[in-house]
């Protein structure tokens, strides 16, 4: 068999006999097999990643009060909401801090609902004919709203530089705090296991693609902000630093706050922790090369957070950097994941057991995500230019 169609392989998904391995699982068989005896043995290859996305919210409908509130100024627990969509709808954004308490913010309000936790909300008004209600100040939680679903613009970067300081004094980033002269790199992939680095051609994942979300299904959207094609790649075909990301959907009330976490980056902010797994279906030999990638033959670029731009240092790749320390210039550098390889390795066999058992379907794109795309940059005029 040269070719497998999606349909076949759910066909024998539904006979029990659908072959289903992680993404590690296949890179290790890779070492003994070549890509078109991986395609004869091997239906699905499950992928995943549990690392910080900040680009990540949450859209929820409260219902109508009695009388009704167009909720104007919203905040819960503190922490101020985009009420601007409808009367009684609102998006949390996880970066959003509370005004009073800087490390905590949208992403705890996450977190928490998903917990079944309750909320304090506190909402004002102008008041008008329809919605005459001027404020109010109730408690929410995941049983008494209508929907709470994720809403993610930039997810799943398909590759992210490491990041290390040259600098002479110590410096705080969304990377973690970074060592000044080099003390320290850190990086945010899941190597071999990362899904956009198993599908980097997006073959077989694209806008309606089924995933792993938080512990729910939930679904490709479109493609994510930031979303770059034109980045330099490696001799495997691998984007060298950050490139594509998706934007994914997922009711947050089915999902399980095991697979989603708030945090908080010292003197950066808030944000949050976001677990993904997404099925690859071995369509053909392609794709049975590209899911026996190993971290060795991933390539990602070492930045430079303590200068303006992140110059390039040197580029690594994800075996050097998960063995814990890399050589630059001669000197030994510590090296420490800002992903957690643990969790991606559970999502990854969560979701190859949810296959297998016949919970989760393979589906087919509705559309492809776009092949030609890069970046603009703010332009900036006037007195700050």
């Amino acid at each position: 068999m040269s070719t497998k169609t999606i349909d076949q392989i759910n066909e024998k998904i539904k006979k029990g006999k659908a072959v289903v391995l992680t993404a590690e699982e296949v890179s290790k068989m890779s070492e003994n097999h070549t890509p078109s005896e991986i395609l004869k043995k091997v239906d699905v290859v499950t992928t995943a990643t549990f690392g910080a996305m900040c680009s990540s919210g949450a859209f929820i409908n409260f219902g109508h009060a009695d009388p009704a509130i167009r909720m104007e100024k919203l905040k819960l627990n503190d922490v101020n909401v985009f009420s601007g969509v409808a009367a009684v709808d609102a998006y949390i954004g996880a970066t959003e801090e509370s005004e009073t308490n800087p490390k905590y913010g949208g992403a705890h309000i996450i977190e928490a609902l998903i917990k079944g936790e309750d909320v304090h909300l506190e909402a004002h008004a102008k008041g008008t004919d329809c919605y005459p209600r001027k404020e109010i100040v109730t408690t929410i939680n995941k049983n008494n709203v209508n929907e709470m679903f994720l809403f993610n613009p930039r997810n799943a970067y398909q590759n992210y530089p490491a990041a290390t300081n040259t600098t002479n004094k110590m410096i705080y980033t969304y990377m973690g705090n970074l060592l000044p002269k080099m003390g320290n790199i850190t990086y945010s992939t899941s190597g071999e296991l990362s899904p956009l680095l198993n599908d980097p051609e997006f073959r077989t994942i694209g806008i309606g693609t089924r995933i792993f979300l938080c512990g729910a299904q939930g679904f490709v959207s479109w493609n994510g902000t930031q979303f770059n094609t034109s980045v330099k790649k490696n001799k495997n075909g691998i984007p060298v630093h950050n490139a594509t990301t998706l934007a994914v959907i997922g009711d947050m009330k089915q999902m399980d706050p095991e697979f989603i976490k708030a945090a908080y980056f010292e003197k950066y902010g808030v944000s949050i922790y976001i677990g993904i797994g997404i099925p690859i279906p071995v369509l053909d030999e392609e794709i049975a090369r590209c899911v026996s990638i190993k971290n060795k033959d991933i390539n990602t670029t070492v930045m430079d957070y303590g200068k303006n731009g992140h110059p390039a240092i040197c580029e690594t790749d994800y075996e050097k950097l998960q063995s814990g320390t890399i050589t630059i210039n001669g000197k030994s550098i510590r090296t420490a994941p800002l992903s957690s390889l643990y969790k991606a390795r559970i999502i990854a066999n969560k979701l190859k057991n949810q296959i297998i058992d016949e919970t989760f379907q393979i589906t087919q794109p509705v559309q492809n995500l776009p092949k030609n795309t890069n970046l603009t940059g703010l332009e900036i005029r006037g007195e700050n230019k």
